[in-house]
């Protein structure tokens, strides 16, 4: 019996990590993604996260709902918010977390991107 509680607390403490080959979504961003959601009235689009070249340091995020799945995509559901990852944005993305903020200075989706070695002074593209 013991053994199995390790387990269970073993599997209940992996699934809150980043996906080895993804991202992680906070509790407080899917459910922001389920109200923006339910305000569009579609229960079939996941969140599509993708690193694209742009921005004054090479690469920028882009967060958007999107319906299809593409060969080679990373699918990780979290609280029922799928979110999906291209294969080419993957390794761009191993081990960040997308949370969503706020407050008074700001508020929108934030990703904390271990990867990154840097960002722009106005923090909307990293290298």
């Amino acid at each position: 019996m013991t053994v199995q509680d390790e387990t269970t607390t073993a599997t209940t403490e992996s699934s809150a990590a980043p996906a080895a080959d993804g991202v992680l979504l906070t509790d407080t961003a899917a459910g922001k993604v389920k109200a923006l959601l339910d305000q569009e009235g579609r229960d079939d689009l996941q969140l599509r996260v993708s690193v694209q070249p742009g921005g004054c340091s090479g690469l920028r995020y882009q967060l958007f709902f999107d319906e299809r799945n593409l060969d080679g995509d990373t699918v990780h559901d979290f609280g029922g918010v799928s979110v999906v990852v291209d294969r080419m944005s993957v390794p761009y993305l191993l081990g960040a977390t997308i949370d969503f903020v706020d407050t008074i200075e700001k508020q929108g989706f934030t990703i904390d991107n271990p990867n990154a070695g840097g960002s722009c002074a106005c923090g909307d593209s990293f290298n």
